[in-house]
């Protein structure tokens, strides 16, 4: 049994000694890259201790990928069929994909060199390897592996992100250079949240990024997602001036494109009261959807009455706890005071408050275009109100 065999070394656990992973002695040769341990450990093994998983669901394989062990890697291959060599541990990453997200090129040389169809593999959220690379920004795995499938730039998670949208979020603009290398219009795909990767990196603050996003073909700018939005939009909701000034140097910028919640950027720009922004836009010539005939959505207009009602009432409660911290204070002084009419006063205010919510809501909710469902004489008339 593995477990009975000893080095020579101190086998009690200890709370950071790899021994905690439930690693066996192979999974330790593997760790630390030492393959003539690792070839002694399987002679007396077998080869069954290659698909041996530890705790954490790890191969032995999975071990030497992830340390960036390529001739350890390259040993094992020889012994492996496809199934053991894609074992996934439990952090749903399997050999493949692990050397991807720490960059290991070597590793990712050998694995294709054994089995090439590891390059298409997904994981539990469709994730390929080239999201995970393009993630950590590691160029170089991304070139090697869109070099073997050039298809892979397609892939979209689950999410509907495609690498592009990742590498945008990220500010990777070497890999976003590679991806679009590869295929141009990639720049168009958008996620389930109606989103293209320029919508991605606006979010961001990598003028490089947007540039080269929408150099392939700037009509990409006008494209909005779910909400109505475009780049623009998201932009200026992020307060990215840099970004705002970038985009409105294109010739194919809307500045004036309505969103859903019928606001240009403009608009946003307003009511987030961003200074800066404000005086970008107009000068660019930006306007108000209701300046050229669409005026906000009902949704917007019912946000804004709630805010003028919170106003209203927090401005009658601070005026009547006001008076009534002037009572207190007269009273402090000794003097005679018609309380009860202060009293009276300060109630009066407080009802003037409630009824001030009350109505206005009733208002709200009172919605324009209903029907009128008061029954007269068994039948309701069915015209709007």
């Amino acid at each position: 049994m593995v477990r009975q065999m000893s080095f020579g070394v101190d086998r009690r656990k200890t709370k950071d000694s790899p021994g905690k992973r439930g690693d066996s002695m192979l999974h330790l040769a593997c760790r630390g890259g030492n393959l003539t341990k690792a070839i002694e450990i399987l002679q007396n093994l077998g080869l069954d201790a290659l698909s041996k998983q530890n705790q954490e669901g790890e191969t032995p394989l999975y071990v030497a990928a992830e340390n960036g062990h390529a001739h350890v890697v390259a040993q094992f291959l020889k012994h492996l069929d496809l199934q053991t060599a894609s074992i996934a541990a439990n952090n749903g990453y399997d050999p493949f994909h692990i050397a991807a997200k720490q960059g290991h090129l070597e590793v990712l040389r050998e694995l294709l060199n054994t089995f090439p169809n590891l390059v298409m593999t997904t994981d539990s959220s469709n994730s390929t390897a080239l999201h995970t690379a393009a993630a950590q920004g590691h160029i170089d795995v991304v070139n090697l592996l869109l070099d073997a499938d050039s298809n892979l730039a397609k892939i979209a998670r689950n999410n509907g992100k495609t690498v592009l949208h990742t590498a945008a979020r990220m500010g990777h603009l070497e890999v976003a250079k590679a991806v679009l290398n590869k295929d141009p219009r990639i720049g168009f795909r958008i996620d389930k949240k109606g989103q293209t990767a320029l919508h991605m990196a606006v979010k961001g603050q990598n003028l490089d990024m947007v540039v080269e996003l929408i150099k392939p073909d700037p009509t990409v700018l006008s494209l909005e997602d779910n909400k109505g939005n475009t780049a623009l939009h998201i932009a200026t909701k992020k307060s990215r001036t840099k970004i705002v000034k970038c985009l409105l140097s294109f010739e194919d910028i809307n500045i004036n494109a309505v969103n859903k919640a019928g606001e240009t950027p403009l608009d946003i720009a307003e009511t987030l009261k961003i200074t800066e922004m404000i005086d970008i836009l107009k000068q660019a010539g930006a306007a108000h959807s209701k300046d050229f005939g669409k005026p906000p959505s009902a949704a917007k207009q019912l946000k804004q009455t709630v805010s003028d009602i919170k106003h209203d009432v927090q401005s009658q409660i601070k005026q009547t706890r006001q008076t009534g911290f002037r009572v207190k204070k007269i009273a402090k002084k000794g003097k005679k005071t018609p309380h009860h009419g202060l009293n009276n006063a300060i109630n009066s205010s407080t009802v003037v408050a409630v009824l001030i919510a009350t109505v206005a809501f009733a208002a709200i909710f009172t919605v324009p275009g209903q029907y009128d469902e008061e029954p007269k004489d068994g039948f309701t008339s069915g015209k709007p109100i």
